[in-house]
């Protein structure tokens, strides 16, 4: 997985831990795309500082990540439900296929 997806998929399932300006300045970098220069000019503050905030956040990320594992579990349980429905698309039974496919739509849904 790129550094940039998985920084995205660590923020959304923990970023409510980071405060706010933490889960500000990784969402701008991360989901925004924004550059150093361009958080850190209405800010007011150095490139330098966002760049370490953003760093330091992203340790917090990893760290909870490593301890508590639910990202990794959710990224595996997305492969899972992938692998389910190009399996069901082989079904010769068409409505078989649309039930699994919509019970596949379901616990994705609750992901």
């Amino acid at each position: 997985m790129p550094k940039e997806l998985k920084f995205v998929l660590l923020l959304d399932c923990y970023g409510d831990m980071l405060t706010d300006k933490q889960r500000q300045n990784m969402e701008l970098y991360y989901c925004e795309d924004l550059s150093l220069a361009e958080i850190s000019e209405p800010l007011g503050i150095s490139r330098q500082a966002v760049r370490d905030g953003i760093k330091h956040s992203e340790q917090i990320l990893l760290d909870i990540e490593n301890k508590l594992g639910f990202a990794g579990r959710l990224s595996q349980m997305r492969t899972c439900f992938d692998n389910i429905k190009k399996i069901s698309e082989q079904l010769d039974n068409p409505a078989l296929q649309n039930q699994l496919n919509s019970y596949i739509q379901k616990c994705i849904s609750l992901l």
